[in-house]
């Protein structure tokens, strides 16, 4: 018999979220509360997740192997589940994340701060979470760059902190346009590239969703 998923209507630490059994069930802890996760993503989702950890894993790698001390020579890339503390009572699971300060590692069980790139990607049940409340998390957290991925629209939504600590309007950037990410300035695929997406006109979409 599974364990119950600990209840939402309590305020939790993160120490308490840390400190769960590990068959508790895959949720994430946002400002207190307790918010459960899918078992299981789709195929699309996974798909997604693993093609873009490893186009970064090995780039980082190769960047290291330079030893030149360039951009991302410093970052070790993560991918879901693995738990990122925020704050004292914040604790998320990113898609993919990327992190430059070994510090944040060095606890060996989770990521102690805010990574330097965090991606989600979006689906029908965790779209308006990520979308809203886990953006305005990973902003006040201090996330420096977040991607939103789209499998079903298909697009790639950037999200940068500016000098007054929010998030700028997002960049909307289509399956045959560069991937610009502030942490690879020099390393720009394109989602087509990345993900098997056929181009497309972002323009025309009218399902495009407001800047939050």
């Amino acid at each position: 018999m599974s364990r119950p998923l600990p209840a939402r209507d309590e305020v939790w630490s993160a120490e308490d979220y840390l400190g769960w059994p590990s068959d508790t069930p895959r949720c994430e802890l946002i400002d207190g509360r307790v918010y459960a996760m899918s078992p299981a993503p789709t195929l699309d989702h996974q798909r997604i997740t693993g093609a873009l950890f490893a186009a970064l894993r090995s780039t980082l790698a190769e960047r290291r192997g330079r030893g030149s001390g360039g951009a991302g020579c410093s970052c070790e890339v993560l991918m879901a589940p693995v738990d990122v503390r925020l704050d004292a009572h914040t604790v998320v699971q990113p898609d993919v994340l990327v992190v430059c300060d070994p510090a944040k590692l060095a606890n060996g069980r989770h990521v102690d701060g805010a990574p330097d790139l965090v991606v989600e990607v979006l689906s029908p049940s965790n779209a308006l979470k990520d979308r809203r409340l886990k953006r305005r998390v990973y902003e006040r957290a201090g996330v420096p760059e977040l991607l939103l991925i789209d499998p079903e629209q298909r697009y790639v939504e950037i999200h940068r902190l500016g000098s007054d600590g929010r998030y700028a309007a997002p960049e909307l950037i289509a399956p045959q346009e560069p991937l610009p990410l502030a942490l690879l300035p020099d390393w720009q695929p394109t989602p087509g590239e990345l993900f098997g997406w056929p181009p497309a006109d972002l323009s025309l979409d009218e399902d495009m969703p407001a800047a939050p």
